[in-house]
């Protein structure tokens, strides 16, 4: 198997009523899950509490974070490379709002996420399916 181009944490925030929260980054043209790329020395969920600091000035438990699962899929934004996302939830946390890299954020449902042409493909492939009400379509 081909080493991904990319190794990312990243995480699932839904508000009460089932929504979750997705970030286009600055120069981009895709929606994913708040998160990036882990630094040297950084453990995946330390990476994902530390990149939902800068990009929504988010303040999450470690202890809350729940592993989803790693999965490798197409990068969103840079054509003909790939990613490898370790994917946590952690419960929704109030006063979320874009910061550094992150021009625009969206709160959708699954089934809104499900029939945009506009999200990631790890979000899309391996992240939505997890959630009741996707059917997939």
């Amino acid at each position: 198997m081909q080493e991904p181009d990319f190794v990312v944490a990243a995480v699932v925030l839904q508000d009460e009523v089932g929504r979750i929260l997705v970030v286009r980054k600055r120069g981009t043209s895709r929606f994913m899950l708040p998160g990036g790329k882990i630094e040297s020395g950084e453990t995946p969920d330390q990476a994902a509490v530390r990149e939902a600091h800068e990009e929504l000035g988010a303040e999450l438990d470690p202890m809350a974070l729940t592993l989803l699962g790693e999965w490798t899929a197409p990068a969103a934004n840079e054509s003909g490379r790939t990613v490898h996302g370790h994917i946590y939830e952690h419960p929704w946390v109030p006063g979320v709002e874009p910061r550094s890299e992150i021009d625009e954020t969206l709160w959708l449902h699954p089934a809104e996420i499900a029939r945009r042409t506009d999200i990631a493909p790890l979000l899309q492939t391996h992240v939505l399916p997890l959630y009741a009400g996707f059917d997939g379509a």
